[in-house]
Parts: structure tokens; C-alpha cells; sequence
């Protein structure tokens, strides 16, 4: 019988790519999720039965050990931007992960993959890049031969970067962002998907991975390009970060006050604070070529998912082109 794999949080954004990839590769894939019903969208990635969305709350110990009954290898991708409701960073991304790690060393789970994030600081002012750290921690306290991937911002068709500021553009002439100068490292998802397909099938060693792209942009640098793709001449506006902070501090208490009826989807307090630190590869960490793989390029990908946010979508290399056509 083939090998499996469960994936907590596999119908994410990291995790749908990590469960095609094992699918592909002939292990059979249970996608641990909130939702099964909305993660239907898995199962086409293999023959039938073999991949299949299971419910599963990270929360819970009983709940965690259910879905990683008989599994010979583990990939944790569960995290959060912003907290909602009983979603906080303390619960999902620091007691999750050692939750998942401690019960995958007592069911001798042979391999766990544990996607974190670069930036990740047990130090740090943000309650996002603390908890990571600590979720770093209570991994390698259980499964010490663990593979840790630290990805920087990731892209790709679904992602909530690109297409998120995209959107934003075809609103009016100016694209605020909050820490233009700010450096980011963007990673193709697939790249990170691939990695932790390495991981799972042993060919690598154990230990920390920092994986970035092989560009390194200011956050204003990178709106540019996405501009250029989408054909959209706009302003990068730096909002301050003290002015950010006290929009943030606004959105959030409206959550607050609403008891989580409005969710803060503009900005948090704690990604301001985040947004104040580079999210680039350390100079001495391990990363892609460590792992014997070449990152992809932004420009060889955005222009594949990007393109719906032209003036003319679909249509706008076609207008662009018959301008050319003499009368």
C-alpha cells in the first residue's frame, strides 16, 4: 500500500501545492482541515480515494490525533495573518504546532514538515513573528529531526499579496502601502511546495530552512512590477507607520466592539509592527540550494495569474496590439 500523508492545513494556499505534489508522487493525501466541505476541490488531485479532505480542529488534541492515525509522514501549513474569534496566534500557530509535533513523536510519525515563516522571532514586537518562533520551538522539542521551512512572502496564482494590491489598483490613481522601503524575498508557492516534498520523502537533511526567491525588492519596488504586469500607471503612496498604526488601531477595535461580526480585512496592529522588519534570507541560513532546487522568477509567473487585472483583462494584449494595425 502507498504511503501517507496528512496535511494539516492542505486546502491552504501552501498546502493545496504540498498535496498536489504528494498526490503526484503516489502517496495517498488526507487534507486535515475546518471545513472538508469547502476543501472538496482536492480530491481531483489524484485517482479516486486518494486524496481526501478530513475535519480536523488544531486546537484540539483528540481532534489532531484522529486524522494522523496511520500516517507515515505530517506537513503542518496552519497559520494566520489576523486573529479571529478563538483563531489566536498563541492557539494556532504556537500550541498548534507543538500540539501537532508532540502527537505525531507518540504515533512515531516517521517525518513532520513544519511550515513557518521567515522572520520567525522568538524577540520579536509582533505577536505573528513571536508566536512562529515559538511554534519553531515546540516542534523541535518533540520531533528534533523535523524539517522547519521559512519562507518569505509566497506567490502565486492564489495568494493574497498580488492579487490583493492588484485589486486595490483599479480603484484610483494612488496605492497606499504601509512600509515602502521595507525588503521582501517573494517565493514562487510551488518552490516551497517542492521543498516540502524533498523533505517528505527523506532526501534531505533535518534542520531549518530559509527559502526566498532570487530577488530581493523594497515592498514599493515590487508594487511597481506588479503594475507594470497589469498594464496600470498608479502612485505608490508610503503611508507613515505612525499614521498606520492609528488606522490599524481603528480597524481593530471595530472588531472588537462588533464582538468579530467585522473582521479587520485592511490592517492590524500587529502586521504594522511585522511590516517594519526585512523579510529576507539570512546570509548564513540553509536554503533552495541546499536543497538542490531553482527558485523561479516573479516576472516568469505573474503575468499568468495577473493578467484579469488589466484594463481590458483577457482582451488588453489584443487592444495593445491592434494599435499597431496602420488605418
Amino acid at each position: 500500500m502507498s504511503k501517507l500523508v496528512t496535511i494539516y492545513g492542505g486546502s491552504g494556499f501552501v498546502g493545496r501545492y504540498i498535496a498536489r505534489r504528494m498526490a503526484k508522487a503516489g502517496w495517498r493525501v488526507r487534507v486535515a482541515v475546518r471545513r472538508p466541505n469547502e476543501a472538496i476541490f482536492v480530491k481531483p488531485y489524484g485517482v479516486v480515494g486518494q486524496v481526501e479532505p478530513v475535519l480536523c480542529n488544531i486546537r484540539d488534541d483528540a481532534s489532531v490525533r484522529a486524522v494522523m492515525s496511520g500516517a507515515d509522514a505530517v506537513v503542518n501549513c496552519v497559520g494566520i495573518l489576523a486573529e479571529v474569534g478563538k483563531n489566536q496566534f498563541d492557539a494556532v500557530q504556537a500550541d498548534g504546532a507543538e500540539r501537532v509535533a508532540r502527537i505525531a513523536a507518540e504515533e512515531q510519525v516517521d517525518r513532520l514538515v513544519h511550515v513557518s515563516a521567515n522572520g520567525a522571532d522568538a524577540e520579536a514586537a509582533s505577536d505573528y513573528a513571536r508566536t512562529k518562533a515559538e511554534g519553531e520551538a515546540g516542534v523541535l522539542a518533540h520531533m528534533p529531526g523535523a524539517v522547519i521551512l521559512r519562507p518569505s512572502i509566497v506567490f502565486g496564482p492564489e495568494d493574497q499579496f498580488f492579487n490583493r494590491f492588484a485589486s486595490m489598483s483599479r480603484l484610483g490613481p494612488v496605492l497606499p502601502v504601509v512600509g515602502a522601503e521595507t525588503r521582501f524575498q517573494p517565493v514562487y508557492v510551488d518552490d516551497v511546495a517542492k521543498a516540502a516534498e524533498l523533505a517528505l520523502t527523506g532526501t534531505v537533511d533535518p534542520g531549518i530552512y530559509e527559502l526566498g526567491g532570487p530577488e530581493v525588492a523594497t515592498f514599493r519596488e515590487l508594487m511597481q512590477q506588479m503594475l507594470a504586469v497589469i498594464h496600470r500607471r498608479r502612485l505608490v503612496m508610503n503611508v507613515p507607520f505612525f499614521a498606520a498604526r492609528i488606522m490599524a488601531f481603528g480597524f481593530d477595535m471595530l472588531q472588537a466592539v462588533t464582538f468579530g461580526l467585522i473582521t479587520n480585512g485592511m490592517i492590524t496592529r500587529d502586521q504594522v509592527r511585522n511590516l517594519a522588519n526585512d523579510n529576507v534570507v539570512s546570509e548564513d541560513a540553509k536554503g533552495f540550494a541546499d536543497l538542490g532546487i531553482t527558485p523561479v522568477t516573479m516576472a516568469s509567473v505573474l503575468p499568468d495569474y495577473l493578467w484579469r487585472f488589466r484594463p481590458s483583462g483577457q482582451y488588453d494584449a489584443i487592444k495593445e496590439s491592434a494599435k499597431n494595425l496602420r488605418t
